[in-house]
């Protein structure tokens, strides 16, 4: 029963190290341009946060109930507090480092009704240091006998240099724990030997340097090989999904229509691999991500399912009757 392995969420503890964010939204209308200059005057009428980035993926994974560990970098600052206090009491902080020398990444948008006006950033451009980078090891050492599955959440930051993600990749496949990563393509040599990766097409292409008219079957298998994968996922919008482990698996999308794709990698990555972790094979667990993709595309905003909106959506998609082989 998918419902049975649904509910085990709650026995999985997974860990998410990657680049965490804070997205934050200044909404309201535009009635006059500004006599000070050329530019609209924004009457703001609401202002909110959302968790985004990696925090986006550990809210995901919270929401269906996982006990997750968060790790990564914030600043020392009122940020920093924002994105903890937002995460959902199943979500332990112990991996998170705080420095001063940069701020927690936070990206503001200025929104009059369905139009962007303007996107503030706080970020620096940084490297994870020497000492940084073994505190990150020895917190994950700490708690890796716990651990189900570690998620490494690349957005290219700065976090995840290639000599961290390969320290951690060789600790999971020691202790037999699954790693999945939804990668950069530039730092995609980053994660070699990791169970799965879950790049979109666009993102496939670019990591083995693909002219876009080369068949998706080479480049999966390209992928998966040159980068000793046990399983590469790539998601193709409205052409599906494409999973290559020792075989091909072509899972199609179903009819829905499309709002927006904003953290709809995030879902995927988040629900293949719990699902994994909980025990379905890898195609199964595609099937189930697929299920929770199309989900958050009809949501606007970065979003979340819960486990009923799961079930449902999944037994509709594969019309099993409440049902499934997982």
């Amino acid at each position: 029963m998918i419902r049975n392995l649904i509910e085990n969420f709650k026995n999985i503890k997974i860990a998410v190290i990657g680049d965490l964010m804070l997205d934050e939204y200044i909404m309201g209308k535009v009635e006059r341009i500004s006599p000070e200059a050329p530019v609209p005057v924004v009457k703001v009428t609401e202002e909110k946060f959302v968790l985004g980035g990696a925090a986006n993926v550990i809210n995901n994974l919270a929401a269906l109930g996982a006990n997750v560990y968060c790790g990564g970098l914030v600043g020392n600052d009122k940020n920093a507090e924002k994105l903890i206090n937002a995460f959902s009491k199943n979500v332990d902080c112990s991996l998170i480092l705080k420095v001063d020398n940069r701020p927690t990444i936070v990206k503001k948008r200025v929104i009059a009704g369905h139009q962007q006006l303007l996107r503030l950033d706080w970020e620096e451009e940084f490297s994870v240091n020497e000492v940084e980078e073994e505190k990150i090891i020895s917190n994950l050492e700490k708690q890796i006998k716990k651990l189900d599955a570690v998620i490494l959440s690349d957005y290219n930051k700065g976090l995840l240099t290639k000599t961290l993600s390969q320290k951690i990749i060789k600790l999971c496949k020691e202790n037999n724990v699954i790693v999945t990563v939804d990668p950069k393509p530039k730092n995609i040599e980053n994660f070699k030997g990791a169970s799965s990766i879950t790049p979109n097409k666009k993102e496939a292409y670019s990591a083995v340097n693909a002219m876009s008219t080369e068949d998706i079957d080479v480049v999966g298998k390209k992928l998966k090989e040159e980068f000793n994968l046990d399983t590469v996922l790539i998601t193709r919008s409205e052409e599906g999904m494409t999973l290559y482990d020792k075989d091909i698996h072509n899972i199609p999308t179903y009819a829905k229509e499309v709002y927006d794709v904003t953290g709809a990698g995030d879902t995927v990555i988040s629900v293949f691999t719990l699902a994994r972790a909980t025990g379905a094979t890898w195609e199964e667990a595609a099937k189930i991500a697929n299920a929770a993709g199309g989900i958050v595309v009809g949501k606007i905003g970065t979003s979340i399912v819960d486990k009923e909106e799961l079930i449902s959506t999944y037994n509709s998609i594969y019309n099993v009757g409440g049902t499934c082989k997982c």
